[in-house]
């Protein structure tokens, strides 16, 4: 069931205040998220697993779910929740072939065209973006605005979460374009105080 209003990626890369992967993420538990995305596409396999095995420990502490980013074996492998696919992943037919119908999959999507893909092919949710410029997001072109995303929200059947760009300053916008919810990292993950990023997030999505 896609009943989530924040959903956190990682990337150890934003880490600040001395926090851990592991330890940024329970801050963010704590303040209120309760689906986190493994994305960190650096990491070989034999390093990713020991990872996403932590953070679905973690995760059933809090009763979240756990997600990883493309790699279906090391979901299956470490019992996650679910996987979120790109454009280079598997198509999403043929994940849901692999992980059977009650994981959870979302797509990462840049245009109404690409939702319609996922849509048909059995996705669960989508991300949409990027809303405004960001870094994480540059090599996708232009951000798309709140009148793509809100043209995004109105055509698609699935749930949509605007990605990229995305503060408390511009959330309420965001979410009255008719985001499900929001994606993100670095309003959380970036910041000194996850657990207070989280929470204010979550407060002001419910």
């Amino acid at each position: 069931m896609v009943d989530f209003p924040i959903y956190l990626i990682t990337d150890r890369q934003q880490l600040t205040n001395g926090h851990t992967l592991f330890s940024a993420c329970e801050a963010a538990l704590r303040g209120g998220v309760r689906i986190i995305q493994l994305r960190e596409k650096d990491l070989s396999a034999a390093e990713l697993f020991p990872v996403a095995q932590d953070l679905r420990q973690l995760t059933r502490r809090y009763n979240a779910r756990l997600l990883i980013n493309d790699r279906i074996d090391i979901a299956l492998a470490c019992a996650a929740d679910g996987v979120h696919l790109g454009g280079h992943s598997l198509p999403t037919d043929t994940a849901r072939t692999l992980l059977g119908p009650d994981k959870l999959i979302g797509v990462s999507t840049h245009s109404l065209a690409e939702i319609d893909n996922a849509t048909r092919l059995g996705a669960d949710f989508v991300t949409f973006g990027p809303v405004y410029a960001t870094p994480s997001k540059a090599a996708f072109g232009a951000p798309q605005g709140l009148e793509k995303l809100r043209a995004a929200c109105t055509t698609s059947s699935l749930p949509v979460y605007a990605l990229g760009g995305i503060k408390t300053t511009n959330h309420a916008e965001v979410l009255a374009s008719g985001a499900t919810g929001i994606a993100l990292i670095s309003g959380i993950l970036a910041q000194s105080d996850p657990k207070a990023a989280a929470r204010n997030f979550c407060l002001t999505s419910s």
